[in-house]
């Protein structure tokens, strides 16, 4: 990985290992079982700087790159999703629309509690009619004064309770589509203040707190159960004009944008999980007897951990293929479609085989790779569905074609195959 690796980002990887192996796997297994959120990690990711990895250090972030957050998530990914799913979640889809699409006094309000991670950040895109057709939001933005009045509801919300700023999507036009839709930035009160006050964040007293709207019961979740996930209600919730996100009517844009970002966090949280679970099916390969002989030493093991081993080469490439294009203000939708593509559908298939190496082993909580399968799973629907990356894909795909093809001229002004040069 030299091409896209410079010493400070290997600098952080062992940073964020270290406090994984010292502070996240220890816990991870008690986690998942309890649904507990992790707040006193929380704290010491915050402290470290995680939760604001891309963010400029003007707006209290880290001030690094794509890649290096890229490099975070995958890392806490290899320990326990739920970890790396908060500080993604968190950072991709909380934090970076403001910090892209906000106005500058918007983004001096409310990044720095972010960036720091004073606050939790969340997005609310989902609805109980719209998942994978997001254009089809049924919230409503109504004009009433100098703000707009928000009725309806997100589902599946990351951090819904947890966390106290939320950008969301809203029809203010619902003649015109998707180009109706508006987004706006809420604020609510954690609903853990009492946990939350005794690590010593999680709420902000200044920010300009959204009556009406609240968040619903814990989701009891097959995997990343550590994670908080809810629904969040917007019930007549007056939001000022200075909260609306961007112009009228570029919302579903704006939010289709952050949603290329974050695929490819999405895609390295895959990876992590992917890696995690192949370390583990290896160490238990040179350590487990069958037969007089370490599993290992069986070709069948070996070509398994050889595929699982490739796979992983592959999705790294194109993950840190998409956060490198990103970094440099290139076109990287397809590329991130594909790597969250690749990439979740690996973690399934990898967890499975570091399963199917462990046996009977596998199936059970001694070892992590039966959490990892849990985990694996929701990463091929978050962020789009695969069914959806495929679709972006292609459009991509054939759109590249036709330019091609465009650039070609017409068949009858094209030279003959085999014509014979002039000189």
């Amino acid at each position: 990985m030299e091409r896209y690796l410079t010493p400070e980002h290997v600098r952080l990887q062992e940073r964020v290992r270290r406090f994984a192996l010292d502070a996240i796997e220890p816990v991870a297994s008690e986690l998942d079982e309890t649904g507990r959120f992790p707040w006193e990690n929380v704290r010491a990711m915050a402290e470290m700087g995680l939760l604001g990895v891309p963010v400029p250090r003007a707006l209290g972030g880290m001030g690094l790159d794509d890649l290096s957050y890229i490099l975070v998530v995958e890392e806490l990914a290899k320990h326990d999703a739920s970890h790396a799913i908060t500080v993604s979640a968190h950072t991709t889809l909380g934090t970076s629309p403001i910090l892209s699409f906000g106005s500058e006094e918007q983004k001096r309000r409310f990044v720095p509690p972010l960036a720091s991670g004073e606050v939790l950040g969340g997005f609310g895109l989902t609805e109980p009619d719209a998942g994978s057709d997001a254009s089809g939001t049924r919230t409503r933005a109504v004009r009433d004064g100098d703000g707009y009045r928000l009725d309806g509801s997100k589902i599946f919300i990351t951090h819904a309770g947890v966390g106290e700023i939320f950008t969301v999507t809203a029809v203010t036009e619902p003649k015109r589509g998707a180009r109706g839709i508006t987004s706006f930035i809420v604020c609510k009160p954690n609903v853990e203040l009492e946990r939350a006050r005794s690590v010593g964040l999680g709420h902000h007293d200044g920010l300009p707190f959204t009556e009406g709207v609240r968040a619903g019961a814990r989701e009891d979740k097959m995997g990343w159960r550590a994670s908080d996930t809810r629904e969040l209600y917007l019930e007549n919730a007056w939001v000022p004009e200075a909260q609306r996100l961007g112009a009228e009517g570029q919302g579903f844009i704006n939010f289709m944008k952050t949603l290329d970002s974050g695929r490819i966090g999405i895609a390295a949280l895959s990876l992590g999980l992917a890696q995690g679970a192949f370390d583990t099916a290896i160490r238990y390969a040179h350590e487990r007897e069958q037969f007089g002989r370490r599993i290992w030493d069986f070709q069948q093991i070996q070509f398994r951990l050889a595929d699982m081993a490739t796979e992983l080469e592959a999705g790294r490439h194109l993950t840190y293929h998409a956060a490198w294009l990103k970094s440099r203000g290139r076109p990287f939708s397809k590329e991130a479609a594909m790597a969250k593509l690749f990439c979740s559908e690996l973690a399934m298939r990898a967890t499975l085989d570091a399963i199917q190496i462990l046996g009977g082993a596998g199936y059970t909580s001694d070892y992590p790779v039966e959490r990892m399968m849990r985990d694996a799973k929701v990463c091929e629907i978050g962020e789009g569905t695969n069914e959806v990356q495929r679709l972006v894909i292609g459009r991509h795909v054939l759109q590249e074609a036709l330019d091609r093809e465009a650039a070609r001229g017409p068949i009858s002004a094209r030279e003959p195959a085999g014509a014979t040069a002039p000189w």
